[in-house]
C-alpha cells in the first residue's frame, strides 16, 4: 500500500464529526420537495429527531411553540441573494442562531446553525469552531506579550473555488470543517490556531513546537473522503518568526508578514509551496501593488494590444493568418511579455476581460486589412481562449456580436483552445464548440501532443485545425520520438481532413521536413517574431508582392 492510500485510509476525523465537534449543522431548505437536509451537530442542536431531513412543518413544531412562526419564517421564499439571520428556541436545546442565504431565484436556501453562545461576541468561526480573524489577532497579541520565541505559519488552501465547483458550497464546507478540526488537534496547548479567511488557516506557535509549517502540512494535506469524493487538499504557507516580550512586534503586522509570505510561496502560480517573511518581500508587494493598479488601467487606456506572428503556407511560402498575442506597452517598463503579465491577470480575475478585448481589437483589424488588402484572400487572425473561457457566459454572443459588427467572413476569426481545457468536460465542450463553429467561428485545438485523451473525442470535435506543440517542432531533428509524434499528428489531421500548423518552425531545414511529412503551416521565428499591427501588415504586403515570406537563415 502506498503512503498515500495509507494516510486515506487513516482518518480519525470525518468531516461530520468536525461538524459535531464544533456544535454546528448545515442545513439546506428546498420548498418545491418541502425537505430540509440537517448535517453536523444535530444531536446537541436538539434536531437529532429531524436528522437527516425532515419536511417544514416537523421543523417548525420543533421550535418552542412562541418561536414556531420565527421558524416558519425561516422557510418562507426569498430573492436570490437575501441572507437570513433567526434565532430559534428549540425543544430539548438551547437558543440556536440560524443564518442563511436563498439560492437560485427562491427555489433554495443553504446555511448554518450554531448554538447562540458560538455566534457570541463573533470570536468563534461557525464553521470549523476555531477562532476567527479577529479573536485570533487579539489572542495572539496577549501570547506575544510574553518573552519566547514564536512562529506565526499562515495556510492558503489552493483551488478552493475549485472545490466549491466540482463539490458544491454544502460539500466543500465539509473539508473545510474537517480541516478545522483536524488543525485543532495537530498541535499542542500553547499553540494558537485559527481560521482567518474563507480559505485561510493560521497558527501561532511557541518555541518548543518543532517545525511548525511542516506540522501544519501535514494536518491540512491529509486526505480525506466526502460524499463519496476522495479529497487531495494542498495548501502554501508562508511563515514569520517573531520575539515576544515588552517590544515584540504587533500581532496584526505579523499577520500580514506570513500572508505577504503565502503570496510569494504561490509565485507565477505555482501551489503547494512555502516561503519565509523576509525584508525583500516588502518591495517585492509593492512593486506588485503597483502593477495591479496599473493592469486594472490598461485597457481602458489602450495599452494591452495585439501583436500578431505569421502563419505561412509550407508549400506556398504565402501568409495565410496571423496568431494574436497579448502585449502589454506599459508607459514606463516598455513592451511587458505575457509571462509577467497574464499570471497577475488570471489572480486579478482579468482574464475574461482580456479575452473579449484580444477577440475585438484582432477582429477589427483583421477587418481593415482585408479592406486595405482584397487580395489578401482567406486570411485569418487566431486568438486564444484562455483557461476556462470557453465555459464563459455569453462567449457565443460575443463572438457572433464581433463577426457581424466587422463584416468578417465564416472562419476568419479562429479560436485555439487547449487539449487540457477540453478534456475537464469533453462532453459540454463539444457543445460549446459546435455552438462557437454556428456562430461563424472557426477553432483550433492547440499544443496537440501535449496530452493524453483527445483522441477518443477528436473525431467528434468540430476541430478545423491542429496545432503541433513548439518542443516536437523543434527537436524533430535531432530527437526521433518528437519525429514520429509530428508525422502521427500530420497523419492524423490528413484522416480527419483538418489542417495542421507546425509551432516553433526556426528555419529552412525544419520547414522543409515538415514539408516533406504533409504538415500544412509554420510559424515561429524563422519567419518572424510577434509584430505590432503596423509591422504585421508591412510583412503582409511584403508576402502579397513577392507572393511567399521567406524564411530567415537560422542553424
Amino acid at each position: 500500500m502506498s503512503d498515500r492510500s495509507r494516510s486515506l485510509a487513516w482518518d480519525p476525523t470525518t468531516a461530520l464529526e468536525a461538524l459535531a465537534a464544533a456544535d454546528v449543522a448545515l442545513w439546506t431548505w428546498t420548498p418545491s420537495e418541502d425537505r430540509l437536509r440537517l448535517t453536523g451537530a444535530t444531536r446537541s442542536l436538539g434536531l437529532g429527531p429531524l436528522a437527516p431531513e425532515c419536511t417544514g412543518a416537523a421543523f417548525a413544531a420543533l421550535a418552542m411553540p412562541q418561536d414556531r412562526a420565527l421558524a416558519e419564517h425561516l422557510l418562507k421564499s426569498r430573492d436570490e441573494g437575501e441572507e437570513i439571520t433567526v434565532r430559534l428556541r428549540m425543544r430539548g436545546a438551547e437558543t440556536c442562531i440560524w443564518r442563511g442565504v436563498w439560492l437560485e431565484d427562491g427555489l433554495r436556501a443553504a446555511g448554518v446553525a450554531a448554538l447562540e453562545v458560538k455566534f457570541a461576541g463573533s470570536d468563534t468561526d461557525a464553521l470549523t469552531g476555531l477562532l476567527d480573524r479577529r479573536a485570533f489577532v487579539q489572542r495572539a497579541r496577549e501570547a506575544l506579550a510574553q518573552p519566547g520565541d514564536y512562529e506565526l505559519v499562515v495556510a492558503d488552501l489552493d483551488r478552493l473555488r475549485r472545490l466549491n465547483e466540482a463539490l458544491g458550497h454544502e460539500r466543500a464546507d465539509l473539508v473545510l470543517a474537517a480541516l478545522g478540526s483536524r488543525l485543532a488537534a495537530a498541535f499542542p496547548k500553547g499553540a494558537i490556531p485559527a481560521r482567518i479567511g474563507e480559505d485561510e488557516f493560521a497558527v501561532l506557535a511557541p518555541d518548543g513546537v518543532a517545525k511548525p509549517a511542516d506540522r501544519l502540512r501535514a494536518a491540512l494535506e491529509q486526505p480525506l473522503r466526502v460524499a463519496g469524493f476522495d479529497i487531495y487538499p494542498t495548501v502554501s504557507i508562508g511563515a514569520v518568526k517573531a520575539e515576544g516580550g515588552p517590544d515584540a512586534a504587533e500581532a496584526a503586522e505579523l499577520l500580514r508578514r506570513a500572508e505577504l509570505a503565502v503570496e510569494a510561496a504561490k509565485t507565477g502560480g505555482q501551489r503547494g509551496g512555502a516561503a519565509d517573511y523576509g525584508r525583500a518581500l516588502e518591495s517585492d508587494s509593492l512593486s506588485r501593488l503597483a502593477m495591479e493598479a496599473d493592469l486594472r488601467n490598461a485597457f481602458a487606456k489602450g495599452e494591452i494590444v495585439p501583436f500578431y506572428q505569421p502563419i505561412v503556407s509550407l508549400e506556398t511560402g504565402a501568409v495565410a493568418g496571423f496568431e494574436a498575442l497579448a502585449r502589454w506597452r506599459h508607459p514606463r517598463k516598455g513592451i511587458v511579455p505575457p509571462d509577467e503579465f497574464l499570471t497577475l491577470a488570471q489572480e486579478m480575475g482579468l482574464m475574461d476581460d482580456l479575452g473579449l478585448h484580444m477577440m475585438q481589437t484582432s477582429a477589427r483589424q483583421l477587418a481593415e486589412w482585408l479592406h486595405r488588402h482584397p487580395t489578401a484572400g482567406a486570411l485569418f487572425v487566431s486568438v486564444n481562449l484562455s483557461t476556462g473561457e470557453i465555459e464563459r457566459d455569453g462567449l457565443m454572443q460575443d463572438v457572433s456580436r464581433i463577426l457581424k459588427e466587422t463584416g468578417l467572413p465564416k472562419g476568419a476569426l479562429k479560436l485555439e483552445v487547449t487539449e487540457s481545457d477540453i478534456m475537464r468536460d469533453p462532453d459540454r465542450a463539444a457543445v460549446i464548440l459546435k455552438a462557437l463553429k454556428d456562430a461563424g467561428a472557426s477553432l483550433a485545438l492547440d499544443d496537440f501532443g501535449t496530452g493524453f485523451s483527445s483522441l477518443s473525442y477528436l473525431a467528434r470535435l468540430p476541430f478545423d485545425t491542429l496545432k503541433i506543440d513548439r518542443y516536437f517542432v523543434r527537436t524533430m531533428g535531432s530527437d526521433d520520438g518528437s519525429a514520429k509524434i509530428v508525422r502521427s499528428v500530420v497523419a492524423l489531421g490528413r484522416d480527419l481532413s483538418l489542417e495542421v500548423v507546425a509551432e516553433g518552425v526556426e528555419n529552412a531545414a525544419l520547414a522543409r521536413q515538415l514539408l516533406s511529412v504533409g504538415c500544412h503551416y509554420g510559424q515561429g521565428f524563422g519567419y518572424a517574431p510577434a509584430l505590432a499591427a503596423q509591422e504585421a501588415e508591412v510583412y503582409l504586403n511584403e508576402s502579397l508582392a513577392d507572393g511567399f515570406a521567406p524564411i530567415k537563415s537560422r542553424g
